[in-house]
């Protein structure tokens, strides 16, 4: 149902009885290697080119969430999903090739909670049994479609940020076994008139903090609620930038522990080459179905919120002079056994 002006409250408490995780390389030399279900030690995946590839971490993570959920991919009844690419053609071929119905979504970086909230609200409302929500990055996609082709070896500044390669995929039903999602918000667009590439931090910083305050608002709840906030892709320049905001609104986020998942995927002191952290649509999407599900299952967090961030441009806008809008879609993951 509808809470305050922007928000949804799931009374139904719809489960995330699958997740899967897949990284590539990079990924899988992190801090929360371990983590993920599978890695690949290599960028090409075995394919013919990146697009191909991005394509096949997509793939690999939905059939290891269907076959993980006990559930054959003709029972999933729709999957939610959206990435980078022009078209979201990763989303569009995976779904050719896993043949369930398919909806498809963008909002950039946070689209992994845009497609969560999507699928939570499905089957709370009883339209589905089955639903999955998606999404996936590669670096070299990524770079070649943004900036410049991996092969011209362009500096980069320290505001840059890192493409994750990988995909997230999670599976939502109305019982079961798992982390149930309890709450969305969904966020405003935000345009702070950033127009630099190299500098996503900053230009999505200001849209986190206004669907986390968004939530607050619209639940009259206050930061220590959750046990762990966390961005979707911040980096350290946004993390810095976010954290510097809630301090001039006076937002109590010390009642919690923040943190970005930009930041918790990459080991910025060895691996230098991330510059200022981990962005990109699979970010948010591995680190919260391969990292912190697993948290809430051993008990180690009870309830999170994950507010996933994204940059609403294109090449073609950034060539025609356009700043970037941004946005943050925030969704709340509770243990099943927890209590709203």
């Amino acid at each position: 149902m509808l809470q305050g002006h922007q928000s949804w409250q799931f009374e139904n408490k719809p489960v995330i009885i699958s997740a899967s995780s897949v990284v590539g390389p990079d990924e899988s030399e992190g801090p929360l290697a371990e983590e993920f279900d599978i890695g690949h030690g290599d960028l090409m995946i075995g394919q013919k080119s990146w697009e191909q590839a991005e394509k096949k971490l997509l793939e690999d993570a939905a059939t290891h969430a269907i076959e993980r959920a006990n559930l054959t991919k003709e029972q999933i009844q729709f999957y939610i999903g959206g990435d980078l690419m022009n078209q979201t053609i990763s989303n569009g071929f995976a779904a050719r090739t896993l043949g369930i119905p398919y909806l498809g979504v963008f909002g950039a970086c946070s689209t992994s909670m845009e497609s969560l909230a999507l699928a939570a609200h499905i089957v709370n409302a009883g339209s589905a049994k089955y639903v999955m929500a998606g999404t996936c990055s590669h670096n070299c996609t990524s770079e070649k479609q943004f900036r410049y082709p991996t092969e011209y070896g362009s500096q980069k500044p320290p505001t840059a940020q890192y493409t994750v390669t990988g995909a997230g995929v999670a599976i939502v039903a109305p019982q079961g076994e798992g982390p149930v999602v309890t709450r969305a918000t969904i966020g405003r667009v935000v345009d702070m008139g950033i127009t630099d590439p190299f500098n996503m931090g900053a230009a999505m910083a200001p849209a986190a903090v206004e669907t986390i305050g968004a939530h607050f608002r619209d639940f009259c709840i206050t930061p220590g609620y959750y046990d762990l906030i966390v961005t979707g892709d911040l980096g350290q320049v946004g993390y810095d930038i976010a954290n510097a905001l809630f301090e001039k609104h006076r937002f109590p986020i010390g009642e919690t522990e923040y943190k970005d998942c930009g930041l918790m995927i990459y080991d910025r002191t060895k691996q230098t080459f991330v510059n200022s952290g981990g962005s990109g649509c699979a970010c948010s999407a591995t680190v919260t179905y391969g990292h912190l599900l697993k948290q809430l299952k051993r008990g180690a967090l009870n309830r999170i919120l994950v507010v996933a961030t994204g940059a609403l441009f294109s090449p073609l806008s950034f060539q025609q002079g356009e700043s970037i809008p941004c946005i943050a879609h925030a969704v709340a993951i509770e243990n099943g056994g927890g209590s709203t």
